[in-house]
């Protein structure tokens, strides 16, 4: 009985120290994991931005090409997080024609770029693109988050090739009592967004991300870290929780006049719901936008409440339009098993009925 005692202890010793050593790396040194995996071509560049064409899986299904574009903040690659969890791998598999425009990481030199540039320039060339990739005179677009802003100013001032727009998570309306702790934070009386990106130039990436841990600090900070050590401890899987927090911790630069556009013109004086963005002249007027319409919002959403989202439905001029709300938060609508069932196949079959078969 000793001698089995002696050779059991010391190796639960050191199974213990193993995890804690473990945790300890991932802490210091941040997760490591493998994202962004789905096979892909790069079919178009401009500056740091690059567009992506995904290899299919099986034979093309629907005609219509899709173009997907995401926020200035974070990486695209949550929206092919890994496989088995990646919402492009799932629409691939389901025999679209998969585009995702990344804007890659700005250097010191991008700080003037604005979204005059973005929406003007980059998604017009990319949309362009795809068309003549696939072989079509239409696309559908999805934005994610900032990307579906940027999307929906791009489809009102360029409806003419736009098959259908899906916006998830995409801020519009930007009054006070939708805002939260993101009023308070962005405030005119706290925040000057010219001074910030005055004294920055590009806003670095961390920065941004505090903001957003703040709106739930305990549960960012301290919750994602006992998460970390229950999942080592109980030898549950690790892969999700390490790509998803090396995405969290991977926000590149934010383009310092960008930055100051969407902090003043969008969170302290709202304009886009008032009719008063102006691109180049160009005033965006989203009842312009005729295309089918799918905008998605997350109950649990912090970052965007369902009202900044639901607004956009008064505003658009589409018959065909409808607002789809998920018991999700931010990311999670996007990740993971609640996404599996929600998220994917509702996008999934919203287009297929509107895309037409090959």
């Amino acid at each position: 009985m000793i001698d089995q005692q002696r050779r059991v202890v010391p190796s639960d010793v050191e199974n213990f120290f193993d995890k804690y050593s473990r945790g300890a790396r991932i802490v210091a040194e941040g997760a490591q994991a493998d994202t962004g995996q789905t096979p892909k071509e790069v079919v178009w560049t401009k500056n740091k931005a690059k567009l992506y064409r995904y290899e299919p899986s099986q034979e093309k299904q629907y005609r219509v090409p899709i173009l997907i574009v995401y926020a200035l903040i974070n990486r695209p690659y949550i929206l092919d997080l890994m496989p088995g969890n990646s919402f492009i791998e799932y629409l691939v598999g389901q025999g679209f024609d998969v585009y995702m425009l990344d804007w890659g990481v700005p250097g010191d030199e991008d700080k003037d770029m604005t979204f005059e540039d973005y929406v003007l320039d980059y998604i017009p060339r990319a949309a362009k693109k795809v068309m003549k990739t696939s072989g079509t005179d239409e696309f559908s677009l999805i934005g994610y988050c900032m990307g579906g802003t940027m999307s929906a100013m791009y489809a009102s001032l360029f409806p003419e090739k736009l098959k259908n727009l899906i916006l998830m998570t995409a801020p519009v309306d930007f009054s006070k009592e939708h805002l939260g702790l993101y009023g308070m934070f962005t405030n005119e009386k706290y925040l000057s967004a010219s001074s910030i990106a005055d004294a920055y130039g590009n806003i670095p990436g961390n920065l941004i991300d505090t903001g957003n841990r703040m709106l739930k600090p305990i549960t960012n900070y301290v919750g994602t870290y006992v998460n970390m050590w229950e999942r080592l401890f109980q030898d549950k899987p690790m892969e999700t929780w390490l790509a998803m927090n090396k995405w969290v911790n991977d926000g590149p630069p934010f383009p310092g006049a960008t930055f100051k556009q969407w902090i003043g013109d969008f969170y302290q004086q709202n304009k886009l719901v008032k009719g008063e963005i102006k691109l180049r002249g160009r005033r965006v007027d989203l009842s312009s936008i005729k295309a089918p319409f799918l905008s998605i919002a997350g109950k649990k959403d912090h970052i965007c409440a369902v009202p900044q989202a639901e607004a956009v439905m008064d505003l658009i001029g589409s018959e065909d339009k409808e607002f789809f709300v998920l018991d999700a938060g931010h990311v999670g609508l996007m990740t993971g098993r609640g996404a599996k069932k929600g998220l994917w196949p509702k996008v999934s079959g919203w287009l297929a009925e509107r895309s037409e078969k090959v």
